[in-house]
């Protein structure tokens, strides 16, 4: 029986430690903005700081409380609103837009025609500096 139990106890000691086999830790960011994260958990994770921040833009708030800043606001947008109409109706109505440079509240609005009688509308806020820039295909 001795011979038995050695030959059992050196067949163990072999097999346990093939047996005993593992794989190396791989760490894996889950933020995409740190190289290699999963870039589906961004919308998620965005959602999650948001919902934590409790500090509130003071601008936001600022301009939310005063009313002359929001009925210059509106009126910017209502000036804005009535421009785009008018470009529009002149482009696409009856009438043709004609080149030039506009300015409107704090925006500045250039119109050129583009290749192929297309229309290119450059809008500027001359405040920030930011340009925007609408192509009208022609044509249509």
């Amino acid at each position: 029986m001795k011979p038995l139990c050695l030959f059992l106890l050196l067949l163990a000691a072999t097999l346990l430690p093939r047996l005993a086999l593992a794989q190396d830790f791989v760490y894996e960011p889950k933020n995409p903005a740190f190289g290699g994260g999963n870039p589906f958990n961004y919308s998620w994770l965005l959602s999650a700081a948001t919902a934590q921040n409790a500090i509130a833009d003071p601008a936001q708030a600022q301009a939310a409380a005063d009313p002359l800043a929001q009925f210059a606001n509106n009126l910017n947008q209502q000036i804005l609103s009535q421009l785009t109409n008018r470009l529009i109706t002149s482009q696409f109505g009856q009438g043709t837009l004609k080149p030039g440079s506009y300015s409107v509240g704090g925006y500045q609005v250039q119109v050129s025609a583009g290749a192929g009688g297309s229309v290119i509308i450059l809008v500027t806020d001359t405040s920030t500096g930011n340009q925007t820039t609408v192509t009208i295909p022609g044509g249509i």
